[in-house]
This record gives C-alpha cells, structure tokens and sequence, in this order.
C-alpha cells in the first residue's frame, strides 16, 4: 500500500514538473485568429486628415477583438501614399477608392474584399438628405454657387475648379471625362486649383475662391454644419456617370485564410453600434459587402480615358 503511495506521489509530482516546464499560453496568443502579428490599416482623406484620424481610431479595438491583434490605424496624405505604403508592405489594409484600388491591384497585386454600402442621396431635393435605399455606387459633383453666371458646361472656360489629386474618382477623373464628353476639357481650357478634402472643394466655391468644385454626392453634408445655408447658396451644374463604391483592400501577400478572417471581421464590425458609428462618420458608409475585381472594370475604362485628354 505505502509502495503504491509512493509511486502515486512520484507520477504527481513529475507531472507537475512537466506541466510547470511547459510556459502558459498567453491571452493574447490564445485569442489570436490570424496568422499576421499585426494589421496596419489606412485611410484616405475624404476631409480634413485631422477629423478622420480621431473619428477612425476606434476601429483599432473594435477590429483587434475580433483578429486577436494589435491593429494600428493611420491617415495618408493622399492616394498615392497608401498604395505604394501597401505596395512595400507597411501598410496591410488600405480603405481605397476605386482608382487607387485598381493602381494597387495593377502595379502591386492588392486584391478587393469589401465594397461600402451607402443610402443613395435624395438628389430631387437637393438638401443632402438620404433615401432608404442601399447602393454600392456614387456619382460626382460639378458644384458652383446658385448666383453664378455658370448655366452650362462650357461656361466653365477660363474658371478656377478645385479638385482633388488626379487619382480622385470623383474629385477630378469621373468630372473631367464626362465633362471632356460635353464639349469642354477643362484640363485646357479652367484653371484647376488642387484641395485636399472634398469639404475643403465645397468651402473654397462658397468663400468664392474658386468657381466650381468636383466633389462625391453630396459632399456639401461635411460642411453643413458649418455653413447651414450651403444647399440654399450653391447648385450642381453636372452630375456623372456611376461611380463604384470605395473599397477596403489587402495587400499582396496576406493568406487566404487571413483574408477570410478579415473580411469576416470588418463585415461584424460593421454591424455593430460601434462599428457603424466609424463608418459613417469617417466615410458616410452605411455598411459593407463582399465585392470582387471585375466591379471596377468602370474606373479602367475612365482612367484609360482621361489619360488621353491634355
């Protein structure tokens, strides 16, 4: 009996040995769903870079609860620098429109997982307000004020437009072929004054600093506040063609299986409270859905189009 108790004592405590040998799983490395040790995520100024950043931080908590990893959420300067920051793997997710979504997937093989859901905008009654449809497209804006001489598309010979970097879709390559197809090349024939944020397009049309501005559907919400009369003081002049929603996009180089789990997890995130709050207020975005490459085969043929307008 006590040899038996002996050799009871002897496996127990050897197998305490052993389980003390072996170092305890952290929490974070048990929660952990990916394989990446962290998820750099990026946006692009719609508005002041500023405003976006604190309105976009919480996405950090809300994506790392559901990765199980640091996620860090910076704010470019423009277009470019979030696709050559995804093109040398600084940055893991880029929340793209779609002429840099497809400048990234081109040069540096990013691929599309979501695309924004918006409600369209009630363009009938020019207020900015909403309807209660959900849409996966846009259109731009060539806005000036309600007072102006400009009645028509060729008036805008010889005007200050501002716009957005190049790569806009709706800050300059949707406005300048559609208007190119109107009879007016304003790359020739305006002045294009370069802003940074559609908002700041808006302000600078009714501070008379310019005279139009090429700004998404309805760009004049960001700065009602502000300036409450903005719907009653300007008018649009133009409206385009569809433009596809903006994307969330990974780089080259992230699994399958992690991409899975990523757009699964922005897909929750977005439904929630939180998560909605972020969307809308950085982005106007209602939700988002799955999307795929071939959604943006409308950019490459606009951006084959205005490379060929000088």
């Amino acid at each position: 009996m006590f040899k038996r108790l002996v050799a009871g004592a002897t496996v127990a405590m050897l197998a305490t040995t052993v389980v003390s040998a072996v170092p305890a799983l952290s929490a974070d490395a048990a929660s952990k769903k990916v394989d990446l040790k962290e998820l750099n995520v990026q946006f692009v100024p719609s508005s002041q870079a500023d405003t976006i950043q604190a309105k976009a931080k919480p996405l950090e908590k809300l994506l790392k609860k559901q990765l199980g990893i640091p996620v860090h959420v910076t704010i470019s300067t423009d277009y470019n620098t979030v696709v050559e920051a995804m093109g040398s793997g600084k940055v893991d997710m880029g929340f793209l429109p779609p002429d840099p979504y497809v400048q990234a997937h081109k040069q540096y093989g990013a691929k599309v997982i979501l695309q924004s859901q918006r409600y369209g905008i009630n363009d009938k009654k020019n207020d900015g307000s909403n309807t209660d449809k959900l849409v996966d497209y846009y259109r731009a804006l060539v806005v000036v004020k309600k007072d102006s001489g400009i009645k028509n598309v060729k008036d805008l010979k010889g005007k200050k437009i501002a716009v957005q970097n190049p790569t806009s879709d709706a800050g300059y390559i949707f406005p300048v072929v559609d208007l190119n197809k109107k009879g007016m090349n304003v790359i020739k024939n305006s002045k294009l004054v370069t802003v940074k944020g559609h908002d700041q397009g808006v302000i600078s049309v009714v501070n008379g600093d310019t005279d139009a501005a090429f700004i998404f559907d309805d760009a004049r919400n960001l700065v009602k506040k502000d300036n409450p009369d903005v719907f009653k003081d300007t008018r649009v002049l133009k409206y385009t063609a569809k433009i596809p929603n903006d994307t969330i996009t990974l780089r080259k180089g992230i699994s399958k299986a992690d991409a899975k789990t990523i757009q699964n997890a922005m897909i929750k995130v977005s439904k929630t409270e939180k998560g909605k709050k972020v969307l809308n207020d950085v982005y106007s975005w209602a939700g988002v859905t799955k999307s795929k490459d071939s959604n943006f085969d409308t950019v490459r043929k606009y951006q084959g189009q205005v490379e060929n307008i000088k």
